[in-house]
């Protein structure tokens, strides 16, 4: 059969008003085929076949509902499909809209789906725009730190999509307006127990704003005060000096004997990421030597073990304790790397964000697989009890 021959068919049977075992026969066949590449491939070339998809999120069957946004999930993580879903399938005004509704019970596979649509810069972009004219940021920032907004879903996957929104500098601004008080409403979310996924969006958000140093002083100002959400999930229980503890944010002073450090070893390095773009200024170096960052990176330095997180933070103890840049140097952001070191810079950057890449897939298919595998559990106990 040919694939125009084999998409009419499975067409035919996406019609809403289909008999709902036929329904649920297809989606569960396209669901199989999502979780392959050969199989995105057919589908980014049917976009009447997604269209058709998309249309069964609204279905009366949860089951097929189900099944259509992990298909979403699915093809939103293959960044080849991303034109197709937004451009021709037109899934973000109504995906948003849904997001905005706390009684929507499939709102984490939304934030899921927004979050893989959001890691390429052109589709950002595109998320961007029609967030903002269907929801706004400052609103989805208000739904992520509001408690309990959706009693049917967790909504720990929107701290990614607010990572990825912020690599855009019109985000960025957008995050660090002085009036609006929004990024300071994400600090307490560095040290969120109860999701891996919540605390590390949140901490990939700060080190993206951190890359406009314009920032930095006031972030670092008593108004904002963002270096102890930075330090504290660093922070370990040994004991410091009198002068050293003095010196220290007040919530860093005296740590208890059973104070833990934060267990994921990519949060640890895009903490240290982050506090080593708030040393790019003068006036950044000056406020973090004056409130003690040293003997906490000290601690922490002879704690950790991750060789790679290791690396970052010995990146910032060499600033921290070196000598002043020369002058006219002072803005490290801003000084002029010869070529050829550049170049060396960013082959060790882009391998190092093809291993954190290959391991969040691999996590991803993992996950996938865990999904697959309770699915498959769930139908053999169904069928048992129909038997």
């Amino acid at each position: 059969m040919s694939s125009d021959a084999e998409a009419a068919e499975l067409l035919s049977f996406l019609s809403p008003d289909m008999r709902p075992d036929a329904k649920g026969h297809t989606t569960e066949y396209i669901l199989g085929m999502s979780g392959n590449r050969d199989g995105c491939r057919f589908l980014r070339s049917k976009p009447d076949l997604l269209v058709a998809l998309f249309a069964l999120t609204s279905d009366p069957s949860i089951a097929i509902v189900k099944d259509c946004y992990h298909i979403l999930i699915n093809l939103s993580a293959d960044e080849t499909l991303h034109q197709v879903l937004v451009a021709e399938v037109k899934v973000l005004p109504v995906l948003l809209k849904r997001l905005l509704d706390p009684e929507y019970m499939l709102s984490d596979q939304i934030c899921t789906i927004l979050s893989n649509l959001t890691r390429l810069v052109k589709t950002c972009k595109t998320v961007f725009k029609v967030l903002q004219e269907e929801v706004g940021l400052v609103q989805l920032v208000d739904i992520f730190c509001t408690e309990g907004y959706n009693k049917k879903a967790k909504l720990h996957y929107l701290s990614p999509l607010l990572s990825n929104l912020t690599q855009l500098p019109e985000a960025r601004t957008f995050m660090l307006d002085k009036d609006r008080c929004v990024i300071q409403r994400l600090f307490p979310f560095t040290q969120y127990k109860a999701s891996v996924v919540r605390r590390g969006g949140v901490v990939g958000t700060l080190r993206n704003c951190c890359f406009d140093h314009a920032h930095h002083e006031w972030l670092l100002s008593d108004a904002v005060d963002v270096l102890p959400f930075l330090l504290l999930p660093l922070a370990g229980p040994e004991e410091l000096t009198e002068e050293e503890n003095e010196g220290l944010p007040v919530d860093l002073q005296y740590l208890p004997d059973d104070k833990k450090r934060e267990d994921d070893p990519d949060i640890r390095k895009m903490l240290l990421e982050t506090l080593l773009l708030l040393t790019a200024t003068r006036a950044g170096r000056d406020i973090m030597a004056a409130k003690k960052v040293y003997p906490i990176m000290r601690e922490f330095h002879n704690w950790e073990k991750d060789v790679h997180v290791t690396a970052a933070c010995e990146k910032l103890v060499e600033v921290l304790i070196g000598d002043e840049p020369e002058q006219g140097m002072e803005n490290l952001m801003e000084v002029d790397i010869p070529e050829d070191v550049e170049v060396k810079l960013k082959d060790a950057d882009a391998r190092e964000h093809q291993e954190l890449e290959k391991m969040r897939q691999e996590e991803e298919e993992e996950e996938r697989k865990k999904k697959r595998d309770a699915e498959e559990t769930d139908k053999e106990q169904e069928s048992g009890l129909i038997r």
